[in-house]
């Protein structure tokens, strides 16, 4: 995360205005900063999203290889993740500062799509056992304002959510040898359903409040954090897919559960924004050339 030096004054103000439901920046306890977002925006990546939250600024490119799926899951296709803190993100990034962020944030992001409560990785199946989709999810922190695990579990979802998948047949040889046909019309091509794809709500404990999209000074005041994977259902249910912690103080038992029901109700809130979100922006690039509107960084 990024150091931010705080003076013990400064400290008292951000303390005392959450006590009182009033965040520096206008906020409640329970609210997140304004986020842009853009999909479609690497060329020669399967899928690709850029998400930005107030000073928070990640982009997400996806790439699909075949592979052989697990021993031990082999009806399932893989996931891995790679992150990359730039440099040019917070000056502790440099050299090889950001390697144990970047391990902790794709740790805790394989963790909640493994879980068989979120992502269905059958989905990325061809044939069991033997042929699989990987899917290589590499992720850019191109500035750090605070946030990042949900920041990064947010953009990762929207590059999902546009990744295209080139359509698999299969054709039978002499001797029954099969061999696997991908089709090179752009078009056609298969969509992945990320509706129960996990994202990351953090909780910081600052004083006696559980506080949701801390920013970077308050992630300073904060003596403990938990990120917690939030899958939601179609039937509007929600799962608990992965717990990390982080921070030098302690969480009572009480302190944590209360953690876990702030964490399920924002991340419902949060999922179904984004969802819609995601939808509303297919439904506007789904339009011809000349017809649409650019919006973002690339116009």
């Amino acid at each position: 995360m990024a150091n931010v030096l705080l003076s013990k004054a400064e400290k008292t103000y951000i303390l005392h205005g959450i006590q009182k439901n009033l965040r520096n920046d206008g906020r409640t306890n329970r609210e997140y900063r304004p986020m842009e977002l853009e999909s479609e925006i690497v060329v020669h990546a399967a899928g690709s999203a850029r998400l930005r939250m107030a000073n928070t600024d990640i982009l997400v490119g996806v790439k699909a290889e075949i592979d052989t799926p697990h021993p031990d899951r082999p009806n399932e296709g893989k996931l891995d993740f790679f992150i990359d803190c730039s440099a040019n993100a917070t000056p502790e990034f440099e050299g090889r500062g950001g390697e144990q962020l970047a391990t902790e944030i794709s740790n805790t992001l394989a963790k909640a799509y493994e879980s068989r409560k979120g992502f269905d990785l059958s989905g990325l199946c061809i044939m069991a056992k033997h042929q699989c989709w990987k899917l290589y999810v590499d992720v850019l922190i191109l500035e750090c304002g605070g946030n990042l695990f949900d920041a990064v579990s947010l953009a990762v979802k929207a590059a999902l959510f546009n990744t295209r998948i080139p359509r698999v047949s299969t054709a039978m040889h002499d001797g029954g040898a099969m061999d696997l046909i991908l089709s090179d019309d752009p078009y056609d091509c298969e969509r992945l359903d990320v509706a129960k794809a996990p994202i990351l709500v953090t909780v910081c404990k600052i004083g006696d409040q559980c506080v949701v999209d801390p920013s970077a000074e308050e992630e300073e005041c904060s003596v403990a954090s938990v990120a917690i994977g939030v899958s939601s259902s179609p039937d509007g249910t929600q799962s608990i897919t992965t717990v990390h912690t982080a921070g030098e103080g302690s969480i009572r038992l009480e302190t944590l559960k209360k953690c876990f029901d702030t964490a399920t109700s924002v991340g419902a809130t949060l999922n179904h924004a984004l969802m819609c979100a995601l939808k509303q922006d297919e439904q506007r690039n789904s339009k011809g050339l000349g017809k649409r509107e650019i919006f973002g960084f690339l116009k």
